[in-house]
């Protein structure tokens, strides 16, 4: 596995981890303190925003799981697709794409596209 698909593996795992305590230490430890967050719903920064709107999106989507798909890397970004949908199931409920730029092996900043979403 390449350092880009294994952080971009944790990035799936910190939004997969429904305990609390246990999210919110990978989140810190994944992120700089200061991360910037953006997708077409939200703009957001730092761990503490983060992890609320990770700990929003699995109430909205409870016993849903993210998946991770093709990664693809170079300097200091790295681009991947993921899916969110029931755990088996043939067809995930939404499909999105996401840019990450890593700073010493954490992630500083997140530009998320979203391809597929529930209508």
């Amino acid at each position: 596995m390449s350092e880009y698909e294994s952080i971009a593996q944790r990035y799936i795992d910190s939004w997969n981890e429904t305990d609390a305590d246990k999210r919110r230490a990978l989140i810190d430890e994944l992120y700089t303190a200061d991360v910037v967050f953006t997708d077409p719903l939200v703009e957001l920064v730092g761990v503490e925003a983060l992890d609320a709107m990770v700990a929003g999106a699995q109430q909205q989507f409870a016993g849903l799981v993210f998946g991770l798909g093709a990664v693809d890397g170079h300097h200091d970004i790295a681009r991947f697709t993921w899916a969110l949908g029931a755990p088996g199931a043939a067809e995930p409920l939404v499909v999105g794409f996401d840019v990450i730029t890593v700073q010493m092996g954490r992630i500083s900043r997140v530009a998320g596209f979203l391809d597929k979403v529930p209508g």
